[in-house]
């Protein structure tokens, strides 16, 4: 079935030249989509792989501490996609006062995307409807440091842009200009909020996708915000009671198929192999997560069990350990503060888990003062593309 192309051009004008911009036809497709029985069976492993990994609450003893480290490992691949260099201990070091290995900005991208995500699903929770007063405040809490701050925080762009090649006239995309913005979001938000009809979350979430990457509302951010909404989404319509799917890792592998998959709907409708490429994306990435919760949730129980040979220690340690569960990377005031427990017993302990007999974590300073030490089995886990 061929659709043909999914919006109208425009005659536009960015950086002084003529150039033709992309405005993209509303939600649902028109036709609509064919989910033959290949698309289908595809989708319902999709929604096999969510079911389990919105069980994970079941899986660990305290799904806050997967959920505190899995979302800034996404912030952290999230923002890599845009060319920042930080690292998931660069991020944790910054929040905790230390010195990144990278540039402030990278690292303040990353912590500003953690507070998006979060203050998304607040306001979810809330009751607010994912419609323009969200997304220009998780916008807003976005791009609130770092290289994003002269970007227009929480406001939608006022000229043209295009995406690929140094003119507009040669680039490999040109969104739809600033006056038409206001409107191709009011269409999306009427589909995101099933307006006049109902659609199934998944396919809402690959389809609003696309349509946000192609209205591109923002001077910067669009990507990373784009990439956000998809959990939002699920969450929303209650098929996660977490934000656990981030599919960063997932688009950074298949960059290349990611960009062609999104322009083929543009020019010639083929949502179908969009829809495909997506629900596998869902899949591989929820079936991840689910193997990451298991190897850490046996890390905790293989790690206790060493510990309980520590003598008079071991209360302290185990009280340690809890704490690095939720807090990979800490100094002996993080122990102190999470742990219950007093700074000589912190550091006493620190001491006995990095000696090469347990090599339990490893001492990032080299200093003899204000040490940081990271729970090295833990960040490798995660560090698992």
């Amino acid at each position: 079935m061929e659709r043909g192309i999914t919006g109208q051009y425009t005659a536009s004008i960015a950086g002084g030249v003529n150039c033709q911009a992309f405005i993209p036809d509303p939600l649902p497709p028109q036709p609509p989509l064919q989910l033959d029985n290949r698309l289908q069976s595809r989708i319902n492993l999709a929604m096999l792989a969510l079911g389990r990994l919105d069980a994970i609450s079941v899986l660990l003893p305290d799904a806050r501490l997967f959920l505190y480290s899995y979302v800034r490992k996404e912030a952290v691949m999230s923002s890599r996609i845009e060319g920042t260099q930080s690292s998931l201990s660069d991020l944790m070091l910054y929040e905790m006062d230390g010195v990144p290995g990278v540039p402030m900005h990278d690292v303040q991208e990353v912590s500003c995307y953690v507070s998006a995500l979060e203050l998304g699903v607040r306001r979810i929770r809330e009751g607010q409807p994912i419609a323009f007063r969200l997304l220009t405040e998780l916008h807003q809490a976005l791009m609130t440091s770092g290289r994003g701050i002269n970007k227009g925080p929480g406001e939608f762009r006022q000229n043209q842009v295009w995406i690929g090649g140094h003119r507009a006239d040669e680039a490999i995309f040109v969104p739809a200009p600033a006056n038409e913005l206001a409107n191709c979001w009011a269409e999306l938000e009427r589909f995101l909020n099933d307006v006049p009809e109902a659609t199934d979350p998944l396919i809402k979430a690959a389809l609003a996708h696309v349509q946000f990457e192609t209205i591109h509302p923002f001077m910067d951010g669009n990507g990373r915000l784009g990439r956000l909404l998809i959990p939002l989404i699920l969450v929303a319509a209650n098929v996660l009671s977490e934000p656990l799917l981030y599919l960063s890792v997932f688009f950074k592998k298949h960059r290349q198929v990611y960009y062609d998959r999104l322009q083929q709907v543009r020019i010639s409708g083929d949502w179908e192999s969009w829809l495909l490429f997506f629900v596998d994306a869902v899949a591989e990435t929820a079936n991840q997560a689910v193997n990451t919760a298991q190897q850490l949730k046996q890390l905790r129980q293989v790690d206790r069990d060493r510990l309980s040979g520590l003598g008079r220690m071991a209360p302290s340690a185990q009280q340690v350990l809890d704490v690095l569960f939720e807090y990979p990377i800490a100094n002996i005031n993080t122990l102190v503060e999470h742990g219950n427990i007093s700074a000589a017993t912190a550091g006493k302990v620190m001491d006995k888990l990095a000696q090469p007999e347990l090599a339990l974590v490893r001492e990032l300073t080299g200093q003899k003062r204000n040490r940081v030490f990271a729970y090295s089995a833990y960040i490798e886990i995660l560090n698992q593309e």
